[in-house]
């Protein structure tokens, strides 16, 4: 992962109170459990020391108690050193020092045998039998209390003599073995105690094979060469071990740290009655002697771990006062047992930590909701700044520190962020650039809190900087351009310059003053001020203009306030620039709307002023609908949007005029087209009386009567003649045809005439393709014919049909043209046929079409319903769409009746000449009987004026004539007279 990708976002979040309250109680927990466990482990340090101690204190006692086992029998063998039994030299002489021996046994009960070994390998010793195992195993008498086993030397031989003797010491019995193979001379311990040189010995300890109980050999040499002995049972020492205090599964061993052999211990032994030798100290059905076995055998303090149970063992070293094996004494006690204490204690703490964190809990649940509270409404209102609710608020305080800090930057931010954008939104509102300027001005002095302000925009040149405008206080100032090529260290050049706010320090004698309004030079003269210069960058990265403020004695700059300033300056940069961005794009889009109407005007010189005129009566007649008071109109009002849309709708509302052909906007006669069609007919009937001349003479060239033939050639001229100029007066459209008319028409169109040349030669290729194939020449033709060539077929996907589809109601002709003269001469009112009349209709929807194609915005989006309304009744006889009057704005209503009248009063038409004020108030006051305007606007059209308005500016005088405003606005079928001027 890269440095600069940013950390994940937490996968969980919890409520401040809840983690505070988890953060309290943890850290309760913790310093609880920490504190349980120090006073664990210490109390487990001191169990443990105490353990050793007081094993340290078994140790020396057990040290006391081997040396109180051992002292007596010492005592017993240095006895026998003085004693006959040194000197005896037979089994008879030692046989009589027996009463010493039983004394010193009945005195000892722990004695199991006492013995003399002599330099020569005979042997003597007293074997108690107190038992009847002891008296069994050596079948002895039942009687039998003691057992004596001598080995002396007659006659060369080596014999070995066994003696009962009762409790009385009386013998009982006698047997005598000869070479027996034992010698005390190869026993260990007679060699040792030879070694030890008149020291106790002690051996290393066996199990005794009379008894099974396990126990040792003490011995001395008590004269030279002759060692006594005896036979020491440690079973006081295991019941002494036993009845040590201890822990209840505690284990106390004694054992031969060489042989690993058990002396004795605090269980029961388990002897192997089938060897002499000691059990090992892993064969006493103990795991933590197993465990011990197992193991090195350091001296100390020491865990083992038994059966998967931590132990504790002490070993410590019996203190060796004589010769002998080294003794160990051992004590292994389980953890659980042996620190049962401490964690009984540790639990006790933990107790006392799990009342201590029910008790942190809630009291931390409370603190916490008393300071997560202020952080909870910290956060709301963070919200509300994001949701751009800048909606005033109670102050918040709060006792800690960094969260009343962090309130008071909270309210500071909210109310920076609100006033900011408030500023922000106000500038953009502004339409008009002085309004905007003005906001901006007296914004930025508030917010500023300074004393002056001014404003300068570079001209178009980049050589000066031209004020805006200024403000001191409430009263306006007029300041003075800035010539930059003169002026390169002033600040307000040097902030245009680097894009950086300029700060300047001015004393009141500074030449900056100078040149400036009075009030600004009095306010710099009082005293040291402080003059901040922020450029003003636009749209493209480039300085548009500076803005300038003033702070005098009293006032202060901060920082902060220098960057709201700044930033301030940055949004009134991007609102100036976007007005005057959108200043110049409605330009552009105005003057592209008024090339266009121009174009539409410019295409047929007839009707040149139409598009040009008729926004100027919509705009009249909508501000006088705007001023109105009382009436149908007295709460009408337009936006400035819709004053936009509405006078957009007045230039275009003719604009599908474009895709009209020419020929039919301007056509003044039936026949014209691309040219008047009059001329070819008038050919015609000048090669009719051409063949009537020549009738003529080839009749007198044939003999015949030159008056008569005279006579009739004249008589057709005159025909002929008349017949023109009936054709070329029906030709003019001036007054209406009648049937009769209609009638003469057909029959002089059904006279002949003669073509011998082929009319398929130099015409295009499409009119060729509407012609019937050539025939034979010279061809008989009418004179007036409707010929296939003369209609032009509809496109495909336009007609009826298709006007449906698009919303349309008018009716579409079958031929896109007809222009057979016939049909064309045909027409009864006007010069248009029906499919140039549907194509000067047609126009309208042109219009529509195109409009919507446009991307208007918003509040221009009525355009097209505006603009394509003009010809639509009220009654819902227009067109194209057939609409009633609930069904069109005001405005569109609005722009019929500007069009009508501009229509009627229009001297530039072709066909019509330009009518007076008063027959076309009284034409549109019939079409408002009949149903085509909207009365209530012609009522404020007439009784606003608006029509003497236009007629004073635009139409001859002549037009001008009297109007009987009465009679005008009279309700239909009243003429009250009464003239208005």
């Amino acid at each position: 992962m890269s440095a600069s990708t940013p950390p994940a976002p937490p996968r969980w979040r919890v409520r401040f109170q809840l983690y505070l309250t988890a953060v309290l109680a943890l850290l309760a927990l913790v310093a609880g459990s920490a504190v349980s466990w120090l006073n664990y482990r210490s109390a487990s340090s001191q169990l443990i020391d105490s353990h050793v101690t007081q094993f340290d204190y078994a140790v020396s006692a057990a040290e006391s108690r081997t040396e109180h086992l051992l002292a007596p029998v010492d005592a017993t063998l240095q006895m026998l050193g003085g004693s006959a039994l040194v000197t005896a030299g037979s089994l008879a002489a030692r046989l009589e020092a027996l009463p010493l021996l039983i004394r010193a046994l009945r005195q000892d009960q722990r004695l199991s045998a006492l013995y003399l070994g002599y330099p020569d390998g005979e042997f003597f010793l007293l074997r108690p039998l107190d038992s009847p195992d002891s008296r069994r195993l050596f079948m002895a008498p039942p009687d039998s209390r003691y057992l004596v086993q001598g080995i002396d030397q007659q006659d060369g031989q080596r014999w070995m003599q066994f003696v009962y003797l009762d409790e009385a010491g009386r013998v009982l019995y006698r047997q005598r073995l000869l070479s027996p193979p034992f010698d005390p001379r190869t026993r260990g311990w007679y060699q040792s105690a030879v070694r030890a040189a008149g020291q106790r010995i002690l051996t290393e300890p066996y199990r005794f094979y009379t008894t099974g109980e396990a126990g040792a050999s003490v011995a001395r040499e008590i004269a030279p060469g002759v060692v006594a002995g005896a036979d020491l049972s440690l079973q006081d020492l295991s019941r002494w071990l036993v009845r040590q205090p201890r822990i209840s599964r505690s284990e106390i061993v004694l054992y031969d740290a060489t042989s690993l052999r058990l002396l004795a211990s605090s269980l029961p032994p388990q002897p192997d009655r089938h060897g002499l030798a000691l059990p090992e100290l892993g064969n006493q059905g103990s795991a933590a002697m197993a465990a011990l076995a197992r193991g090195p055998h350091p001296l100390g303090a020491y865990p083992v771990e038994v059966d998967g149970e931590p132990w504790r063992v002490v070993v410590r070293a019996l203190p060796q006062t004589s010769y002998g094996p080294p003794l160990r004494l051992a004590v292994l006690v389980p953890e659980d047992e042996l620190l049962a204490a401490a964690r009984a204690e540790g639990a006790r703490a933990l107790l006392l930590t799990g009342i201590l964190v029910l008790v942190v809990v809630p009291l931390a649940w409370w603190i916490a909701g008393r300071v997560s509270a202020s952080l909870v409404e910290l956060a709301g209102r963070a919200r509300a700044i994001h949701a751009l609710d800048f909606s005033p608020r109670p102050p918040l305080h709060s006792a800690i520190r960094e969260i009343d800090t962090l309130a008071q930057s909270m309210d500071g931010m909210q109310a920076t962020i609100g006033h900011f954008l408030a500023i922000g939104l106000a500038l953009m509102r502004e339409r008009e650039p002085h309004a905007l300027y003005d906001r901006l001005l007296a914004e930025t002095l508030a917010a500023a809190e300074g004393a002056a302000v001014g404003l300068y925009f570079l001209d178009a040149d980049r050589r000066q900087l031209l004020p805006a405008g200024g403000l001191i206080g409430e009263q306006r100032l007029i300041l003075p351009a800035l010539s930059l090529r003169s002026s390169l260290h002033d600040a307000r050049a040097r902030a245009l310059e680097t894009g950086r706010s300029q700060i300047e320090p001015l004393q009141p004698d500074s030449p900056v003053f100078d040149g400036l309004p009075p009030p600004v030079m009095a306010l710099g003269r009082q005293g040291p001020s402080i003059r901040l210069c922020v450029p003003l960058v636009g749209h493209e990265g480039r300085g548009t203009g500076v803005l300038v403020l003033l702070f005098v004695h009293g006032q202060s700059l901060s920082h902060e306030r220098q960057a709201f300033i700044e930033a301030l300056a940055g949004l009134a940069a991007v609102a100036i620039d976007n007005q005057q961005l959108l200043s110049a794009q409605t330009a552009l889009l105005d003057s592209l709307i008024r090339l266009l109407a121009g174009a539409i005007d410019a295409k047929s010189p007839h009707t040149g002023g139409h598009c040009q005129r008729v926004p100027v009566l919509l705009r009249w007649l909508a501000e006088a609908a705007c001023e109105a008071r009382q009436g149908p109109f007295a709460s009408f009002r337009l936006t400035p949007g819709q004053w936009d849309a509405l006078l957009i709708a007045g230039w275009l509302h003719d604009c599908g005029k474009v895709t009209t052909p020419e020929y039919v906007v301007d056509k003044a006669t039936k026949l014209e087209t691309l040219y008047d069609r009059i001329h070819e007919i008038r050919t015609r009937f000048e090669v009719l009386k051409r063949d009537a001349d020549i009738d003529y003479w080839r009749g007198v060239a044939a003999g015949g009567d030159a008056a008569a033939l005279g006579r009739t050639r004249d008589e057709r001229h005159a025909a002929l003649d008349a017949d023109f100029a009936f054709v070329a007066a029906c030709n003019t459209g001036e007054r209406p045809l009648s049937d009769a008319d209609l009638a003469r028409l057909r029959r002089i169109g059904a006279r002949t005439w003669q073509r011998t040349l082929d009319d398929r030669l130099g015409i295009s290729h499409e009119e060729q393709s509407r012609l019937p194939a050539a025939g034979p020449l010279p061809a008989t033709e009418p004179l007036l014919a409707d010929k296939p060539g003369h209609r032009v077929p509809r496109p495909d996907g336009d007609g009826t049909a298709a006007n449906r589809r698009r919303g349309f109601s008018m009716e579409a002709p079958d031929w896109l043209y007809d222009r057979g003269e016939l049909h064309n001469l045909s027409v009864r009112v006007g010069t248009l046929t029906a499919e140039e009349r549907y194509k000067i209709n047609e126009h309208i929807i042109q219009t529509i079409e195109m409009l919507r194609q446009l991307p208007f915005p918003p509040h221009l989006k009525q355009v097209p319903d505006i603009a394509g309304s003009h010809h639509e009744h009220v009654d819902g006889s227009g067109y194209p769409r057939g609409l009633m009057q609930d069904d069109m704005s005001v405005e569109a209503r609005m722009l019929a009746i500007a069009d009508v009248f501009e229509a009627l009063t229009a001297a530039d038409r072709p066909y019509k000449t330009g009518q007076p004020v008063s027959e076309a108030l009284a034409r549109m006051r019939a079409m408002c009987e009949r149903g085509h305007l909207d009365r209530d606007l012609f009522v404020l059209f007439v009784e606003s004026g608006v029509w003497r308005r236009y007629a004073e500016r635009y139409l001859a005088p002549a037009q001008l004539d009297a109007v009987d405003v009465a009679a005008v606005l009279a309700p239909p079928g009243d003429r009250t007279p009464a003239t208005l001027r």
